[in-house]
């Protein structure tokens, strides 16, 4: 199989699902967008998830390995390592392992890969940003909304895209670095499922933001307790059964493709 088969290959564990699209209150113009009235003074909140949300399609993190391939900076011994990390810590097939350990990257100068990072943001995620979602963060934007950018990806790859944004709370994987190299570990929590949720609880104590009239946007099963947290949550794209559980939820279903 040829790298770009097994790229392929990668891709689908993480996009794989329903891709039915249900209309809901949200599917408007981003100028039209309902916000709630509350009787509270407490600040609100839109949390958007990034990969498959606010960047359509394949994980970023996939196309950013693509990226360091090409430029000759990981190769078969990374990709090898990796293959047999999910094979040692998974019974079946699954990309989970990879999201809790960059093996990837391990050994590398974080200099190298945060300047590939920047190359790769301005020469390739700039162009996938989905306008819909550009308009739909405005619209909150320009309500008052606090903007937070929330991704198991990690921050030297969507850091960039937050400054881009303007978005000024940005929740995304750190790594642990050693001897001024990355170790492959992350640092916890991992943004992703509970960590997700902890990491907005957290977030909302310290800012007083009241969740129950808050936005979030999300596509995968990693982005339920987050979506479970606001009193607005809007499936987008959805992947890996998430239109069927935005059906049982009643939880309108958006496309920013």
């Amino acid at each position: 199989m040829s790298i770009k088969g097994l790229f392929g290959k990668i891709g689908t564990l993480l996009l794989a699902g329903s891709s039915n699209i249900m209309q809901g209150y949200h599917d408007l113009d981003a100028s039209l967008v309902r916000f709630p009235a509350t009787a509270s003074m407490a600040p609100l909140a839109a949390l958007f998830d990034i990969d498959n949300t606010l960047i359509p399609g394949e994980a970023s993190e996939i196309r950013f390995f693509r990226h360091l391939w090409r430029q000759g900076l990981v190769g078969w011994r990374e990709l090898g390592r990796s293959a047999a990390w999910i094979a040692k810590h998974m019974p079946s097939l699954s990309i989970h392992p990879l999201r809790e350990r960059k093996l990837y990257l391990e050994g590398k100068d974080p200099g190298v890969i945060e300047a590939a990072a920047g190359e790769f943001f301005h020469g390739t995620m700039l162009k996938l940003l989905s306008a819909k979602g550009c308009d739909r963060l405005e619209a909150h934007r320009q309500a008052g909304h606090e903007l937070i950018l929330i991704s198991g990806a990690p921050e030297f790859l969507v850091a960039p895209l937050a400054e881009w944004l303007n978005v000024p709370t940005l929740f995304a994987v750190r790594l642990e670095q050693h001897a001024s190299r990355y170790t492959g570990r992350i640092l916890p929590p991992l943004p992703y499922g509970g960590g997700k949720r902890d990491l907005i609880l957290a977030h909302a104590q310290e800012k007083g933001i009241e969740l129950a009239n808050s936005f979030a946007y999300g596509d995968s099963p990693g982005d339920r307790e987050m979506l479970e947290l606001v009193g607005f949550p809007v499936v987008v794209n959805p992947i890996r059964g998430m239109a069927r559980t935005a059906r049982e939820r009643s939880w309108p279903v958006v496309d920013w493709t």
